[in-house]
């Protein structure tokens, strides 16, 4: 019988061909990751990877596509429960910012997580039905120039893990007020041409007719073409915040547009929205994208404020990034010679290890030539020799991988003068 992965999933292992299926590549990004996340003072929030599918539907919204599409993985537990594999992370994080009372703390929270997300959608590269996310809220705020930070913040990462050539996309989708009078204009236009759209539009139109725009259909997007811009309809306040939200990207430094097609993908968000896309990623080009959703705590049952998140796919970086070559280092690959000096090679090894310094020793019963290959495809900086001739002088030959070069040094006191040796 033979066993293969699920569909839309894929594995983490050594020698993996894709980027996203290199350990050390993920180790990567995830450290860059919380070295930006801590210079910008985030926390981490680690929540369930499975909540009551409500939860999610009430958030997303009747005319998302986890709800249109039925793209939730879903179950009844033990007690009947309706529950659902996250699909995606906004809701468990506003969940539990209401739960813990965390809205009595300063504002605003400042959150990030690292987790798998699960959709049941079409598999593409770099899209999975399970994959992982990296993930900010910034939960307890409505200021514009929070919405720049969160943004910035997006770019950072991306440029710490080496994607290229990438521009943040940037939208402002209204206020209510801006919403109750634009619309019933879009909807009106809409109905004029409704038999040109496709059947998810003509679904979305009474509930989110905002949500049309964000249709791959190509008919659709002829009829968009001519539809009235919210950018015409925007309230005072809503104009504002955009305005603020683009000098605050001027001051850090980040590249963007306007894009007023762009709405996402969740009923929840309002004012801000945006994407950030990669030339390095050809047609599916989006690493990764966020917005503000002003509505959605109170609506969870929290107090009225505001709150900003984004999410990027730790795959998707991955495949936009530079740094794809990026190996695994070690520092010392001890090479026996002979059967008795695998106890101290493991000795020595142990005492490395406790400084801090990587190593590792031939398991394998390998010949020397072997175990220098081996030494090599670690990427060993040192090969430390131990045969007969090494054990009877108590010292151990130290040579550089890198210069060829070698050092006789002393081991009958222990690992002190290698370790010198080594960590210079």
């Amino acid at each position: 019988m033979s066993y293969r992965g699920p569909r839309g999933t894929y594995d983490v292992f050594p020698g993996g061909r894709e980027p996203y299926e290199r350990a050390e590549l993920w180790t990567f990004v995830e450290a860059r990751a919380r070295e930006v996340m801590a210079r910008h003072n985030y926390s981490e929030i680690r929540t369930p990877i499975f909540e009551e599918i409500e939860l999610f539907a009430r958030t997303a919204g009747e005319a998302s596509d986890i709800v249109v599409q039925k793209e939730m993985f879903s179950f009844r537990d033990k007690g009947e429960r309706e529950m659902a594999l996250r699909p995606e992370g906004t809701p468990g994080a506003v969940r539990a910012y209401i739960e813990h009372n965390l809205y009595k703390l300063a504002q605003p929270i400042k959150l990030f997580y690292v987790g798998p997300m699960f959709r049941q959608e079409r598999q593409q590269r770099g899209r999975y039905r399970q994959h992982t996310q990296i993930g900010v809220e910034v939960l307890g705020t409505s200021d514009p120039l929070v919405d720049a930070e969160v943004i910035s913040l997006l770019y950072s990462i991306h440029q710490a893990v080496g994607v290229e050539d990438e521009v943040v996309y940037l939208n402002n989708i209204g206020d209510m007020e801006t919403r109750s009078i634009y619309a019933p204009e879009l909807r009106a236009y809409l109905q004029k041409h409704v038999g040109e759209l496709d059947s998810d539009s003509v679904a979305r139109m009474d509930t989110n007719p905002l949500r049309t725009f964000d249709s791959k259909h190509e008919n659709t997007q002829a009829v968009l073409a001519g539809a009235p811009r919210i950018s015409a309809y925007l309230s005072r306040e809503a104009a504002d915040h955009v305005a603020t939200v683009r000098e605050g990207l001027d001051a850090l430094g980040v590249p963007h547009e306007m894009d007023e097609g762009l709405v996402r993908g969740f009923d929840y968000y309002t004012m801000t929205v945006f994407e950030a896309k990669s030339g390095a990623l050809g047609a599916q080009d989006t690493v990764g994208a966020g917005g503000r959703y002003n509505g959605l705590i109170s609506d969870l049952g929290g107090p009225d404020v505001g709150g900003i998140g984004f999410g990027s796919g730790v795959e998707r970086m991955l495949l936009a990034a530079a740094s794809q070559e990026a190996r695994v280092s070690l520092d010392v690959f001890f090479v026996t010679l002979a059967p008795e000096a695998r106890i101290l090679a493991m000795k020595l090894a142990g005492a490395l290890r406790e400084e801090g310094i990587s190593a590792d020793l031939d398991y394998g019963g390998r010949g020397m030539r072997a175990q220098f290959k081996q030494a090599d495809r670690t990427g060993a900086s040192y090969a430390v020799i131990l045969g007969e001739d090494e054990l009877a002088r108590s010292d151990c030959t130290v040579r550089d991988m890198a210069s060829g070069e070698e050092l006789a040094v002393p081991v009958a006191d222990g690992a002190k003068d290698l370790i010198r040796t080594v960590a210079r």
